[in-house]
């Protein structure tokens, strides 16, 4: 995974790279003269050299000015080159997943999906920044061993010789923090999930006076996610005792070590304070590289989530042979269509049923019956599992996704807006329409009126999901969009069932006139839907039981009629 983060994202800014680079060994190289620095003080002061009175302080203050500069120069160059990473991960994977299969996304609750953006990224960010700032940790190690050797190499290799025996531990500890990162980064998916869930549903839960069962429900929650990032705390707080009394170690044998040779007359103190200045000063970088592992495990297991998201492939897609959807007037065809859920549910089962030009095909029945099921097929949403679909002779399958979808608009029960302006949620259906074509669309669809009455008209903010307009007046912003589109095929998924029947009305002369020309398929409940319509399917159990116009329908007595005398299908 490390690999193929390099190859596809940060090898993508091979200019930021240098200069990380550049800048980390500069700022490591200036940490590893002040050893240096100290031995040539303690020398001189050791043989009253009257240079120690302005030498020494000069050596210190360029070389912590250029350091502290260096310094600042690397953190800005790291944590630029980091968030470019990141940003380049979470666009890929959000780019990803607007052309994912929608049974994928519907598997999947939204805050869970939300989490690989933030929790799982804040992960690799953190490993990220760990991982380059270990590069001069590394050097910095380096630049110090070399001077502890180049003052004494004895000391040094009784000091080298206990560091290594902490890798073992360390590895194993990275491994079950990875686990446990893993863990905490599903629990706080699961947790935005019931919290977004509650907060949505918050009507219901007051008027069925939920409250108690909900805030039980949150606790388990939390406690599941407090356990989640105690494993990774413990992970964590084992690495720096070990490291530390490693390092105190060390520490004690070289001072026996020295002491012992200084009784015997060794060594110069300059030599032996230099080296025990540079032994403390690589402490700091050793830890740091010592709990590096821990680090890079959890931005492993966010990676891992996140390459999991990229890597899945659509089974709906254009195939390399598709090919653009030919001239035509919307002539659909649905031939011995049978369709089964991912779980093996049957939704339909030997459908067929054709969709001339300029007709209306109502689909009805009772719910579970199909309806929808077959409407979201037609756009390909999910693909048949046995038999065809064609459009204007062609198979679904056979055509280029855009250019089938180009010619279709489609308006669903549950209409939710884009929190943008109205006109922007308009011109969705055609962004190069005019301002005329678009207030022409909004009349057709009976909702320039209300536009108009708007704070500020075709300019106000309908918030999140269009929260700030009533159902019908989203509904009737989504048929705007929809009639803008002027698509060859209209599908329509109980598209007036949040109007009045005033507005109804008026919606329905509008797409009476823009029927014209076109083929609709329509998912009704209204019998004024239903009357209007030139052929009616009545599904029940995936199965087409019955086919007609409205009157032949009552006549013949059978589902239909018995669904509008129980009044499912309401006047």
């Amino acid at each position: 995974m490390s690999r193929r983060l390099w190859r596809e994202q940060i090898s993508r800014y091979p200019g930021r790279i240098g200069t990380v680079i550049l800048l980390t060994v500069l700022t490591a190289g200036l940490t590893a003269f002040y050893p240096l620095v100290i031995q040539r003080a303690l020398d001189m002061f050791t043989t009253h050299d009257e240079r120690i009175l302005y030498q020494v302080p000069l050596l210190i203050v360029i070389l912590t000015v250029a350091k502290s500069a260096a310094q600042y120069g690397q953190t800005l160059a790291t944590q630029g080159l980091v968030l470019i990473v990141i940003r380049g991960l979470q666009g890929e994977m959000f780019s990803h997943l607007c052309t994912a299969d929608v049974s994928r996304l519907e598997q999947e609750v939204p805050a869970s999906l939300a989490a690989r953006f933030t929790t799982d990224v804040v992960s690799i960010r953190d490993a990220m920044i760990r991982a380059v700032s270990s590069v001069g940790d590394v050097v910095t190690v380096i630049g110090l061993v070399v001077a502890m050797f180049w003052m004494d190499w004895e000391l040094s290799l009784i000091a080298g010789l206990l560091y290594p025996v902490a890798a073992v531990p360390i590895q194993k500890l990275g491994k079950r923090v990875r686990r446990a990162s893993g863990n905490v980064q599903e629990q706080t998916g699961q947790t935005a999930a019931l919290l977004t869930e509650s907060f949505s549903l918050a009507r219901t839960v007051r008027v069925y006076r939920l409250e108690d069962r909900e805030v039980a429900r949150a606790d388990h929650s939390f406690d599941m996610l407090h356990s989640a990032f105690l494993r990774i705390v413990k992970g964590r707080a084992r690495v720096d005792p070990l490291l530390e009394a490693l390092g105190g170690s060390a520490v004690a044998a070289v001072l026996g070590f020295a002491g012992w040779r200084a009784a015997m007359g060794g060594a110069t103190l300059g030599d032996f304070s230099g080296f025990v200045a540079a032994l403390l000063l690589a402490a700091r970088p050793l830890r740091a590289l010592g709990a590096l592992n821990a680090a890079l495990q959890e931005g492993l297991a966010g990676l891992a989530r996140i390459f999991s998201v990229i890597d899945e492939a659509p089974a709906i897609r254009s195939d390399s042979t598709a090919r653009l959807l030919p001239d035509g007037h919307g002539h659909l065809v649905f031939r011995d269509v049978t369709f089964r859920y991912a779980d093996g549910r049957e939704g339909l089962r030997g459908l067929n049923f054709e969709a001339r030009p300029g007709l209306t095909v109502a689909l009805v029945g009772p719910s579970g019956a199909g309806k929808s099921t077959a409407l979201s097929l037609i756009p390909r949403l999910h693909d048949v599992t046995s038999g065809s679909v064609t459009l204007d002779g062609v198979d679904l399958r056979e055509l280029r996704l855009d250019s089938l979808r180009d010619a279709l608009a489609y308006v669903s029960q549950d209409t939710l807006l884009f929190d943008l302006s109205v006109r922007e949620n308009i011109l969705m259906g055609r962004p190069g329409a005019t301002e005329d074509e678009l207030y022409q669309a909004a009349e057709m669809a009976s909702a320039d009126a209300f536009i108009r009455l708007l704070p500020e008209g075709y300019d106000t903010r309908v918030g999140p999901g269009g929260q700030r307009l009533s159902g019908g007046q989203r509904q009737r912003i989504a048929l705007a969009r929809a009639l803008l589109r002027n698509p060859r095929l209209l599908l329509l998924d109980e598209a007036t069932s949040a109007l009045d029947s005033e507005n109804e009305a008026q919606v329905q002369a509008a797409l009476g006139a823009v029927r014209k020309g076109r083929t609709t398929i329509v998912v009704a409940h209204r019998l004024s839907t239903v009357r209007s319509a030139d052929l009616v399917i009545v599904l029940d159990e995936g199965v087409a039981v019955e086919a007609g116009t409205h009157n032949e329908l009552l006549a013949a007595n059978g589902l239909y009629a018995r669904m509008v005398r129980t009044q499912e299908l309401p006047s």
